[in-house]
């Protein structure tokens, strides 16, 4: 069996579904057993890092694939058939529209979040979406990222049951063992000399970053003066309104990969009060780290958290500022939620997601 993935997202600017990528290709390579090959287009070089602004690849393989990539969407040119012509198996992303017509068609579907709130994305997100959703209708098999999204999959865009797997995604190790030292090197690196609360993702209004900071503003004063408020990740397609408010707090912007693990470990709370998500990274990668997590009662957070986080109603101010203010005050009850929530985070290994992955692919090879 012959699998090429489509890996097209880890040459440009993107979070999850890169890192999502990035560490199940390296797995599955790993997972494969006897006459099985795993491909990617384009062709990545070996131990490139993961970047989250940037390409994995050199600038010309960046370029020529991207070039590639065109050819294949706007014009007749037969480029995809070319490059899966000994492919028994290709795995789509949202960016392909047009695919090898002898490979068996499959994709991932990480989350409906276009279709369920379509007034908080892009158009360039949602033509995207559009185009997997396409992909996904006419696919020979499905994976889903968690239950939620196998349901809101079926629901939403009428898969049938059938054809629809879900294979929880992983968490990279580096979350699972962080340093002290590494702890110590990222407080001095972005001056985090007091004890903070830490939100880590894309400030866009699906994370609902204005009730985080709401919430924040809500708690008493010396307790604000105790604990500061730090949030981590690129600017996306924030109201401009939400970005003025990210002054009055410790907005550390873009966090280069290797650092996210050691800044989660260091925070006194994590809180994701997200909207909607599919699988819900942050929140997983938090509690391999060992901090205490608070996070949304909605989509796929309880399915993913499990009783290692506390769960709060993210429409709801008072529920969410009730929510730090009972943790900042615990340190055993932190202690406790750190603790569950290492367990449940045991539970995404990478190593798991592809081999239940090859375990999916051979079941579409037959």
């Amino acid at each position: 069996m012959r699998l090429l993935v489509d890996a097209v997202p880890l040459l440009i600017r993107s979070a999850g579904v890169k890192s999502y990528l990035y560490h199940w290709i390296e797995h599955l390579k790993l997972a494969a057993g006897p006459g099985e090959s795993i491909h990617t287009f384009p062709a990545l070089p070996a131990g490139a890092p993961l970047d989250h602004g940037r390409s994995v690849a050199g600038f010309w393989r960046t370029q020529s694939a991207l070039a590639a990539l065109a050819a294949t969407n706007y014009t007749p040119a037969p480029v995809m058939d070319w490059v899966g012509r000994d492919a028994d198996i290709f795995h789509a992303s949202s960016l392909t529209s047009k695919t090898p017509r002898r490979a068996r068609l499959t994709v991932t579907i990480h989350d409906l979040t276009s279709w369920l709130m379509p007034e908080l994305h892009p158009a360039a997100n949602r033509r995207a979406d559009q185009n997997l959703a396409a992909l996904a209708r006419r696919a020979h098999r499905v994976i889903a990222v968690s239950e939620c999204t196998r349901q809101d999959a079926i629901r939403v865009l009428g898969i049938a049951p059938e054809k629809i797997d879900v294979i929880h995604s992983g968490v990279a190790e580096s979350f699972f063992h962080v340093e002290e030292s590494a702890v110590a090197a990222v407080r001095a690196r972005y001056s985090l000399g007091k004890p903070f609360i830490l939100s880590v993702g894309t400030i866009e209004p699906r994370k609902n970053t204005d009730l985080l900071l709401s919430a924040y503003a809500a708690l008493p004063d010396a307790m604000r003066a105790e604990f500061d408020l730090v949030l981590a990740g690129p600017l996306g397609w924030a109201a401009a309104s939400t970005v003025e408010r990210l002054r009055r707090v410790r907005y550390l912007g873009y966090v280069p990969e290797a650092d996210i693990a050691p800044l989660t470990a260091a925070a006194t709370v994590f809180a994701y009060p997200s909207l909607y998500e599919g699988f819900g990274f942050p929140v997983v990668q938090a509690m391999a780290a060992g901090a205490p997590v608070i996070t949304s009662n909605l989509s796929s957070l309880p399915e993913v958290a499990g009783d290692g986080a506390l769960l709060i109603d993210p429409r709801s101010l008072a529920e969410l500022r009730d929510a730090l203010s009972r943790l900042l005050l615990s340190p055993n009850l932190r202690a406790q939620l750190a603790e569950r929530g290492r367990r449940q985070a045991a539970k995404f290994q990478w190593q798991i997601c592809a081999d239940q992955s090859m375990q999916f692919f051979r079941q579409v090879s037959q």
